[in-house]
């Protein structure tokens, strides 16, 4: 087995390296055994990550088991929840980029011959998954699993419907000072990624369906034993990975993407998976249009009803049998592909078993015949948006309104809890996408607002930001191109009509052409908000949201 610390440890020439490594206590009967990197991204700030102490010590157990020898190096983390609705939120997409550009900083530095990403959050993972493929060493992750949820007066509490949307509630005087107080001490219990089918979560399914982690990691609760044998095993099976020279683009493959977008649409997940499974596949080598989305949630039925948008907490998928459930209900769909369990998806989907009918529906039975995203076009986007279909009511999946133009989420919140805001209208938000944000922030405490006022049934809002996956109701991100950038969304005017027709996935400014194109040529690019640091760099350097807000290499 030749391996690629032999670079750093082996050689006359390496006496100085080697010096070095015996100073971290290393024993030299370990120094001939793979070396593994270990990026934990452990803060104390992070619910997700605040219990992953103790899957540290059980991944490094593993790969003492397994027979290799462990380095852990710390990745940053930030918490969407808490950096929502103010300047923290900039940061938050534009740290993905950063994470993978450290995993790989640190990999390649030190010539490690595997990794474990040991993960959880928002940008944190699919961070980590593009360093994982842009890297090509063998690698595996494991997601620190959910929240379990929590309660109040005999009912189940989770964080957005209970926290971001209860200020909504608040203001609309339908909870008192005593239930507000109640609420935000009991809705989010202990440590874990929070309960429904956030981006988190969302993207902890995507990665066990893609095949970079081991069955059942996804969904088991990050309090439980199960999580910490996952966690072993990870560290034992990073080992077995090296000896065969299984690395992640011969897992990461556009079949398994396709397997990936497929369970997503059927969980009904967050929408920022348009963004990170085209990064992740880009840094791959694997071009993933936004098209591949709408075309596979056209057949892909919306099958497990989690909240945000239905009933069910991550807790009720695990005990329903987890990811490996879901895999078995689309069997039929999926494609044959590799995973870092040494099985192949359509054998775990053939061995899963379905613990609970009503939460991992059949298909017959789906709860929506199209999966959770729809991409919608128009001479609104031209170049596509996004929304969670599956969490919009019958009513709103068509709708034409009066437009209410905010060039900047803070702007558009505080005509939301003023009451500013009337049934039959648009909401705009513009100037928040990647370039324009800049980092296209989370437009989650508007849309919760918005819920929590009881408006999801007569109010859209539309940006060129992006949403939580905690948002519901007629929101639709993602608008390309972008206002920074020159697209239509800079030139609408309070008092405009939009129409939007999800079923036929269309997004109009219900203007003439030629209004529209006499706008557009008066038009003048704005200043950019943030002029220095990292975020300036950031925002002269991203692309588009269309092909995933990637950085370009020049």
């Amino acid at each position: 087995m030749k391996l690629r610390s032999g670079m750093i440890k082996k050689g006359l020439e390496r006496v100085p390296h080697r010096a070095l490594l015996y100073a971290t206590g290393i024993p030299r009967s370990e120094m001939d055994k793979p070396f593994i990197g270990v990026a934990t991204s452990f803060t104390d700030i992070i619910p997700g990550h605040v219990g992953m102490r103790d899957l540290e010590r059980f991944i490094e157990k593993g790969i003492h088991t397994g027979g290799g020898y462990p380095f852990f190096f710390g990745i940053p983390g930030i918490c969407d929840g808490i950096a929502m609705g103010h300047k923290g939120m900039h940061y938050s997409l534009a740290s993905r980029e950063l994470i993978a550009d450290m995993v790989e900083t640190i990999t390649e530095a030190h010539q490690l011959d595997g990794l474990v990403l040991l993960t959880n959050c928002d940008k944190i993972t699919p961070g980590m998954l593009m360093a994982a493929a842009r890297l090509n060493v063998p690698s595996i992750v494991v997601t620190a699993g959910p929240m379990l949820s929590g309660r109040y007066r005999g009912r189940r509490l989770n964080l957005t419907s209970d926290t971001f949307e209860a200020v909504g509630k608040y203001r609309k005087g339908l909870i008192k000072d005593d239930e507000l107080n109640a609420l935000e001490m009991c809705a989010c219990p202990g440590a874990g990624s929070c309960q429904g089918m956030y981006t988190a979560n969302t993207m902890a399914c995507v990665t066990e369906s893609i095949g970079m982690s081991l069955p059942g990691c996804a969904t088991a609760p990050a309090v439980l034993a199960q999580k910490k044998r996952i966690a072993f095993e990870s560290g034992v099976r990073i080992v077995e990975l090296i000896k065969k020279g299984i690395t992640p683009r011969k897992i990461m493959t556009a079949k398994a993407f396709e397997n990936a977008i497929m369970v997503d649409l059927a969980l009904g997940g967050s929408t920022n998976t348009v963004l990170h499974i085209p990064a992740i596949a880009h840094e791959a080598g694997v071009e993933l249009s936004l098209e591949v989305f709408d075309s596979l949630s056209r057949k892909t039925a919306h099958i497990a009803n989690m909240i945000p948008g239905g009933e069910y907490y991550m807790e009720d998928l695990d005990t329903a049998g987890g990811i490996p459930a879901v895999l078995k209900r689309l069997k039929d769909l999926l494609n044959s592909s590799k995973t870092v369990s040494g099985k192949n998806i359509l054998d775990i989907a053939g061995q899963a078993d379905i613990m609970d009918e009503e939460v991992v529906r059949p298909l017959d039975k789906a709860y929506h015949k199209e999966g959770g995203i729809a991409i919608l076009k128009g001479n609104l986007a031209p170049d596509g948006a996004v929304v969670k279909q599956t969490a919009v009511g019958k009513k709103m999946l068509k709708f034409e309104g009066t437009a209410r133009v905010f060039d900047s989420e803070e702007a558009g919140m505080k005509a939301i809890l003023n009451g500013e805001i009337r049934e039959g209208e648009v909401i705009v938000i513009r100037y928040e996408g990647p370039k324009g944000g800049p980092g296209m922030r989370e437009m989650l405490s508007p849309t919760a607002a918005i819920a929590g006022m009881g408006l999801s049934e007569s109010v859209a809002l539309i940006t060129d930001g992006r949403f939580s996956g905690g948002t519901r109701g007629p929101c639709i991100g993602h608008i390309s191109p972008e206002a920074m950038e020159g697209g239509p969304i800079a030139v609408i005017q309070d008092g405009d009509r939009i129409g939007i027709d999800i079923p036929k996935r269309k997004i109009n400014l219900l203007l003439p052409d030629e209004e529209i194109s006499r706008r557009l040529s008066a038009w003048k690019q704005p200043k950019p908000k943030i002029r220095h640091g990292y975020l300036a760099r950031y925002a002269r350097m991203v692309s588009s949201a269309g092909n995933g807000a990637i950085m370009r290499a020049g």
